[in-house]
């Protein structure tokens, strides 16, 4: 297996820039960061304001835009301006290029080669890149995230995809002992560029075992950065800079939003991995949320302003490190919280949220902070039993309700 991943070509690591200090009046918390961006993106819908520019051989231009022009859904789905995607297409585009830019990246899992994965992520790059950079591996997580983790050590850069997210915990040894360790444990003689990608969430009536929301499991593995994309936009942003950064990145996509459409630049660009979204600006109450519960809120929204309220909407996207920067800001701004996620409440993304906001912005809140969740109970096959377990948007309405009183 060694001479497969030696004809792909190894590259020595790169360094590692030091950590960051944490100030909540002023600075976000930031692990190394394998670049820079330097001005800050409020919104997550973009239009651009380049046209397709060809180079002599026929690709697009690759100038990149890492801060494009905010605005909202309206306009951008209105613009003529860039193509339009679904968001598991902009995934596979974000994943083409950057295979395309640098041969040290490869992609390894169950079906993702002439497959084209099991929800068509990988589909047409088997054929492109060949089997030696596109690897179907057999029913083993364990063995190929570890396979792909020690392809990292070499110099390559694996993009490690599970069939399901609920399936790589069979691989959780992997990802906590190796992937997120060894960078510290080898006193940085190795770091591990790897991505580890794939759908998960509760989708439509797939089972407790196909429901899975692995963010709880994986927040409190040190040295592993987490993200979870919600827009055609941000996914293909997000999956380019996980690629790229010199830390272990788990990205994490939604079963329930790969067929979501949005029209997204023609140029290349990158999402910050440490920077959460402002989808809506208001005054009244800070909602944060992330991959398909924020659908849930915008849609709350609607009802809520028709009541007289102005909630603010952040979609934290950057599940580890949070991006206090922007949520304290706002938290300064409408000092009322409200957290929704799909995630279980014990010991789940909303639990860290509270305590790192708690901790840090305690003095400019004038209500307790609230939190809904997914029930904390396996979940149910029937349908009806299903969207009882999870946050639904009258429970949004009620809870924001009940915090400005």
């Amino acid at each position: 297996m060694a001479a497969i991943f030696q004809g792909v070509g190894a590259a020595a690591p790169l360094s590692s820039s030091p950590s960051n200090s944490f100030d909540s009046n002023k600075s976000v918390f930031s692990p190394r960061r394998s670049f820079s961006v330097s001005k800050r993106v409020s919104f997550a819908v973009v239009r651009s304001d380049g046209k397709v520019n060809l180079n002599p051989k026929g690709r697009r231009d690759q100038r990149l835009i890492p801060n494009a022009v905010a605005t909202n859904a309206g306009s951008a789905a209105a613009s003529k301006q860039g193509h339009e995607l679904l968001l598991f297409e902009a995934l596979q585009e974000g994943l083409e290029e950057e295979m395309e830019r640098d041969p040290r990246v490869c992609v390894m899992g169950e079906d993702v080669g002439h497959y084209g994965g099991s929800y068509k992520v990988t589909k047409g790059l088997a054929k492109r890149f060949g089997d030696l950079r596109v690897l179907d591996t057999p029913i083993a997580e364990n063995s190929f995230t570890g396979m792909g983790i020690g392809a990292a050590m070499t110099g390559l850069r694996p993009v490690i995809e599970g069939m399901n997210m609920g399936f790589l915990l069979l691989a959780f040894n992997q990802i906590s002992n190796n992937c997120g360790m060894l960078h510290y444990t080898s006193g940085g003689q190795f770091t591990i560029p790897v991505v580890v990608r794939g759908p998960g969430g509760v989708g439509r009536q797939l089972g407790a075992e196909h429901s899975q929301r692995l963010e709880s499991y994986f927040q409190s593995i040190p040295g592993i950065q987490m993200v979870a994309c919600s827009t055609p936009y941000n996914a293909k942003g997000l999956m380019k800079a996980a690629i790229r950064s010199e830390n272990p990145v788990i990205l994490f996509e939604h079963v329930l939003l790969y067929n979501l459409k949005e029209r997204i630049p023609d140029e290349d660009y990158i999402c910050n991995l440490e920077e959460a979204e402002m989808v809506r600006p208001g005054e009244h109450v800070t909602i944060l949320t992330y991959s398909r519960m924020r659908y849930h809120v915008m849609q709350a929204a609607k009802t809520l302003v028709n009541k007289g309220y102005d909630p603010e909407v952040i979609d934290i996207r950057s599940l580890k490190p949070f991006d206090l920067y922007t949520i304290g800001n706002s938290v300064k701004k409408t000092h009322r919280v409200l957290i929704v996620e799909e995630c279980m409440r014990t010991g789940g993304i909303g639990a860290s949220l509270t305590a790192a906001i708690t901790e840090n912005f305690n003095d400019y809140l004038d209500a307790p902070i609230m939190c809904l969740s997914s029930q904390d109970v396996p979940t149910p096959y029937a349908g009806t039993l299903e969207e009882v377990t999870v946050v639904q948007p009258a429970q949004i309405v009620t809870a924001v309700e009940q915090l400005c009183q």
